[in-house]
């Protein structure tokens, strides 16, 4: 009776932790596919953004200001245009869920709300809609996509610093890291000064 006391307790136990796995593995099969239904909204709402942006251009720009309508508004459109595509594919492949090979969702795809390069192809597809509804009022807004070279240079700079400042070991420290360093070496000193005399 003892054996099978034994047996079942252990049986108890493998199906315990068998069932932990499953019940793990189905806690991330929830995660990842709640990933993947918001993943599908953002892009839906972006695409939407992109459409609504587009007609309300096409229909101002082309069909109620028609007589200034010329060449440079068709480069404006195909640059915006350009503008949109290139941040929505990358979007779109970073959004995409990875399935096994017997169809189980593995990965809902890449968080869209983190910052990083996420956020700058985001910014990009914004400063787009702004350049370009902005731009039905007055050409000048077309300064506005300046903002993202100018980031783009500010970020690299930045790093460039940070390698650069690394590499450097004379570099002028300020007055309050000075006195604090000061400070501690004359602590040392006085330590070292009270080792010697108690030897």
């Amino acid at each position: 009776m003892r054996f099978c006391w034994q047996k079942s307790l252990f049986q108890g136990f493998i199906y315990s932790l068998i069932g932990f796995r499953l019940w793990r593995r189905e806690m991330a099969n929830q995660g990842a596919k709640k990933r993947k239904e918001e993943n599908s909204r953002h892009m839906a709402k972006l695409l939407r953004l992109i459409i609504a942006c587009n007609v309300v251009y096409i229909l101002v720009r082309m069909l109620i200001f028609h007589s200034t309508f010329n060449w440079k508004h068709w480069v404006g459109l195909f640059v915006t245009s350009m503008a949109y595509l290139i941040p929505y594919q990358q979007l779109a492949k970073m959004a995409n869920p990875s399935y096994a090979d017997d169809g189980e969702l593995l990965d809902g795809g890449f968080d869209m709300s983190t910052g990083g390069v996420c956020g700058y192809l985001h910014d990009v597809i914004y400063i787009t809609s702004f350049v370009q509804l902005m731009s039905i009022i007055s050409g000048k807004f077309w300064y506005t996509y300046l903002v993202i070279p100018a980031f783009a240079a500010y970020k690299i700079f930045g790093l460039t610093r940070g390698f650069l400042s690394q590499g450097s070991e004379g570099t002028m420290e300020d007055d309050k890291s000075r006195k604090k360093r000061e400070k501690m070496e004359k602590k040392a000193s006085r330590s070292a000064k009270f080792v010697k005399t108690r030897k």
